[in-house]
């Protein structure tokens, strides 16, 4: 005053919608983000469950302890028919027809000085 200044008048007092306006402000940003993370959060759980279903059609279950896999029911019964099957086969293919045995076929020896000879290697069609 002294210096020459005019006394500033004093702001008006803030009207009450102008007092509201942030905190409308603040609640429609904290609207919009948990709109976007609740559907977020479905999308994600639609996703793991339809994994999960899909895993669960091929016996691989999710636990809290980990993963379990499954194995397909097999009867006893076809697992024992395809063994024996199997060992049938083998047993078949595994006879020689020109094997004797030293020990029961009793045969004189083959002659020690005379070489038999080769057949040749010939393609049989």
């Amino acid at each position: 005053m002294s210096w020459g200044r005019t006394p500033k008048a004093p702001p008006p007092p803030r009207s009450a919608l102008s007092k509201l306006v942030p905190l409308i402000v603040l609640f429609v940003t904290l609207f919009v983000f948990a709109f976007i993370g609740y559907h977020l959060y479905r999308s994600f759980q639609k996703i793991s469950a339809a994994a999960n279903d899909k895993m669960q059609s091929k016996n691989v279950v999710f636990t809290k302890d980990g993963v379990k896999v499954g194995v397909k029911d097999v009867n006893t019964e076809s697992y024992v028919d395809s063994t024996q099957g199997f060992l049938v086969k083998a047993w078949n293919l595994s006879t020689w027809p020109e094997y004797k045995s030293r020990l029961w076929n009793k045969q004189p020896p083959p002659e020690q000085g005379k070489a038999e000879a080769r057949k040749p290697y010939t393609r049989s069609s």
